[in-house]
């Protein structure tokens, strides 16, 4: 649990943060690029749902970890944007920006290996990780707070000067 608040309190942070420059990114954009934060987490589902199950229910070949990649915020946010008519291209971007943050995050993350997991799919590529965390290191989120609540009191100051 602290790996999905973590992504989603820095997703606050950055997107709020290019709030302040980018004007088409209001208030509403950045509470859906936040969830957008939570599509690579998605692939906890895998807890309650056997991909199997799921293969065989669609006819095709399916894994439940492909929504933990590149690819897979691609596709999941592209079909959350649906749902927003008109306005889907600023929710995709949205949703793409939080769910790349999260990922971006995940591969800062120790392996055992030092390679990061396929998170770049399609890119075939396991990136070398500076091992900066363990994602269940409560000091993650502790940070993750900390920032989110400095962003959340400047963008006060920030709303509040411009009002």
């Amino acid at each position: 649990m602290p790996d999905l608040l973590s992504h989603v309190l820095f997703a606050y942070a950055l997107l709020t943060v290019a709030s302040w420059r980018v004007d088409r990114l209001t208030d509403e954009w950045v509470a859906v690029g936040v969830a957008g934060a939570a599509i690579p987490d998605l692939i906890k589902v895998e807890i309650l749902v056997d991909s199997a199950a799921v293969s065989r229910a669609l006819g095709v070949p399916f894994d439940v970890g492909a929504v933990g990649t590149l690819a897979g915020v691609l596709l999941v946010g592209g079909l959350i944007a649906l749902a927003f008519g008109r306005r889907w291209r600023p929710a995709y971007a949205a949703l793409v920006a939080g769910g790349g943050s999260a990922l971006v995050l995940d591969g800062l993350r120790a392996y055992a290996d030092g390679r990061a997991g396929f998170w770049l799919y399609p890119v075939p590529w396991r990136p070398p990780t500076p091992s900066l965390y363990v994602s269940s290191d409560p000091r993650v989120l502790a940070v993750a707070v900390a920032v989110a609540a400095g962003v959340a009191l400047a963008d006060r100051r920030v709303g509040g000067a411009e009002a």
